[in-house]
């Protein structure tokens, strides 16, 4: 063990320590239970900010740095993905004609999901592959930027691919520093950092991710969990492919479960419902139930589904039948022996309009017990088609939410596979230029991580570690912070205002046992960053809470009640604007005037002697760090973008241009 990671656990250990000490003494000794509303309240918020502590504090437990790899072996075939929607022309060719520039062997595609003859023309003219959407994917659901890599995937071959965001300017050597990783035959996946270089020092706009992007991966990565993020990752080709089997199975599976299921329902109701004199269909239900047991015996012995649910129909089909060329029979011998009706059978007592086809259509009817048993047919048959709504079968890449990365990579731990963090500046990015691209952005990939948290919650997925389940959930974790956030917002606007303490009395004891969890928690950060800017970061933590709460309820409207979420692409280009866009950080704006009205009556309180002299102080100062970190809002608001930004500081604006892209073009 290394001198730094020793320390990282020590810290680790005694923040684990002071703050369980904190918590338990703040639920058992410390709540004023006569304002419960807000006592309450505040201790679960704080609880829930002790278990976030804790989750990073495991993250940083097996914090891991990677010796460089071995290099590649020659003749691995691999694909550049560079993948598009509505990006400027030339901000996307000039990514491409980078990454023609790999020093690997390698061949180039641009995914074009905007199907833009003018850049097929152009990646055309300098020899570089551009793929677009079939017509199979018309009316059908396109699954945004899964659904065009998953098109992708079918349309190459290559062994493996690097995948690359439109404004991604690939280093020439981010393939011979990474594939070596792939000499271990269960890697599946290398992220690579996102770094962006239209970012100014001070980073108004929170771009810059050095924690994530260093510390965190790297964490991860020590378990097992470094997961994908979209783009400057490389993946091997058969690690989704079989993914992409192996869910296609489980899910029609899963499908064929169901209907069995279902199928046993209607059965068992139709059987309920027939009177006395119907045994001949109350045996047949019987027979169809038997069946549906016996199918479900056969998929436990592992016989294909295919011919499971194959021979199932063809024995439903033929029961059908013959209940109704028995009530035909009958009716027959009835029509035959009214005068008058004789004319319409024939010599052997059938119907003369009556022929086979007439029988499987009548067979189809909704009669009931007989509708019952086509509803099992149909049932069953309907598993066989359930792709049938999407333009290709295999989806390796996760359609199940707005942002496909972490789903993916969690499927592909879950399956046995391996990932790996490389902690190398390989890429050049582009970051959002204005405040209203920013917020897109975040709440896209909140959203998206909220929707993977409800519909696969990694507490419960087959196949994942212990550790690599609790890895996947604290990033979860950490969008639920925006309710956490209005709890402590609201805590000392209470006090100041109104004079209620959610505590029992700001004792000796109060803060003797906060402030060095306090101190503690953040001399861990100042570990394991070693230099790295983590305050930027954390004033955006708390003061985006209105797009995390966003986020997650958006999220499981969408999920749980069907809604639609309001997906937009983040554009890469600074947006046109004639005034400051104020109504962006509305919330904010109003959460920073009543904290500084309630210090204001706070303070009023305290002279004229109602208030708490040592409360109001501290809260007074609680008020003051709140109000530091949303500050950063206002500062969002008023950037003008890059190249505006550059201008103003011309001493610097030699040093400080974007390598590799062109001067950022104002679009509306």
């Amino acid at each position: 063990m290394n001198l730094r990671l020793f320390a990282i656990r020590m810290v680790v250990l005694s923040t684990a320590i002071l703050g369980v000490n904190y918590i338990l003494w703040r639920w058992m000794d410390s709540l004023n239970w006569e304002a419960w509303w807000i006592a309450v309240p505040l201790v679960m918020a704080e609880t829930y900010s002790l278990l976030d502590s804790l989750l990073f504090g495991l993250t940083m437990w097996k914090f891991r740095e990677r010796d460089k790899p071995a290099p590649p072996p020659d003749g691995l075939t691999v694909d550049v993905f560079i993948t598009t929607y509505n990006e400027p022309l030339y901000l996307v060719m000039t990514t491409a004609r980078a990454a023609k520039q790999i020093d690997y062997p390698h061949k180039t595609w641009i995914l074009d999901d905007g199907n833009r003859p003018e850049l097929r023309r152009m990646a055309a003219a300098e020899g570089i592959g551009w793929i677009t959407r079939s017509e199979d994917w018309a009316n059908r659901p396109r699954h945004a930027k899964a659904g065009n890599l998953n098109n992708a995937l079918l349309s190459t071959d290559g062994e493996f691919m690097l995948i690359l965001d439109a404004d991604q300017i690939p280093d020439p050597r981010i393939l011979h520093h990474t594939l070596g990783y792939f000499n271990d035959p269960r890697m599946a996946l290398v992220q690579t950092p996102q770094v962006f270089t239209n970012v100014p020092p001070h980073d108004p706009l929170g771009s810059q991710a050095p924690l994530f992007y260093g510390p965190i991966q790297q964490g991860k990565d020590g378990w097992n969990a470094a997961f994908f993020c979209g783009s400057n990752a490389i993946i091997r080709r058969e690690a989704l492919m079989q993914l992409g089997v192996m869910r296609y199975v489980s899910e029609v599976e899963l499908s064929l479960n169901k209907a069995l299921k279902t199928a046993g329902k209607v059965v068992a109701k139709a059987r309920r419902e027939l009177g006395p004199g119907q045994e001949r269909l109350a045996a047949a239900l019987t027979t169809v139930a038997v069946d549906l047991q016996g199918v479900k015996r056969e998929l436990r012995e592992g016989q294909g589904i295919a011919d499971v649910t194959y021979r199932f129909q063809r024995r439903v089909d033929a029961l059908a039948r013959e209940l109704v060329a028995h009530d035909f029979a009958a009716l027959n011998a009835e029509l035959s022996s009214i005068e008058g009706l004789a004319r319409t059978v024939h010599t052997d007592g059938s119907l003369a309009v009556v022929d086979n086809a007439a029988l499987d259509r009548f067979s189809q009817r909704d009669w009931s017990p007989l509708g019952a048993i086509e509803t099992v047919r149909v049932l069953i048959d309907s598993v066989n088609a359930e792709k049938d709504g999407e333009a290709q079968a295999l989806m390796p890449i996760a359609t199940i939410s707005v942002t496909e990365d972490m789903a993916t990579c969690m499927r592909l731990h879950a399956l046995g596979w391996q990932s790996a963090y490389h902690h190398e500046k390989l890429a050049d990015g582009l970051a959002p230029e204005d405040l209203d691209s920013m917020l897109t952005q975040r709440l896209r990939w909140a959203q998206g991580t909220a929707q993977v948290m409800f519909r696969e919650n990694p507490l419960l997925q087959k196949g994942l570690s212990p550790t690599q389940r609790i890895m996947y959930l604290g990033t979860m974790w950490t969008y639920l912070s925006g309710f956490a956030a209005v709890i402590y917002l609201a805590s000392p606007v209470i006090f100041l205002t109104l004079g209620i303490l959610p505590v029992q009395a700001l004792s000796s004891e109060f803060f003797v046992r906060l402030l060095p969890f306090l101190i503690v928690n953040q001399l861990l950060f100042h570990v394991v960053g070693r230099g790295i800017k983590t305050w930027r970061g954390q004033q955006y933590s708390l003061a985006m809470f209105p797009t995390w709460i966003k986020s997650v309820t958006s999220a499981f409207g969408n999920v749980f009640l069907g809604r639609d979420l309001d997906f937009r692409v983040t554009p890469k280009t600074l947006q046109k604007r004639t005034t400051l866009p104020w109504h962006l950080i509305k919330p904010q704006l109003i959460a920073m005037a009543v904290l500084v009205l309630a210090v204001l009556v706070g303070i009023v309180r305290m002279l004229a002697g109602e208030a708490d002299t040592v409360g109001t102080l501290v809260n007074c100062l609680w008020v003051a760090f709140d109000l530091l970190i949303l500050s950063v809002v206002i500062e969002a608001v008023r950037y003008p973008g890059y190249e505006a930004w550059l201008a103003g500081n011309s001493k610097k604006a030699g040093s400080e241009r974007p390598a590799g892209h062109k001067k950022k073009e104002v679009r509306p």
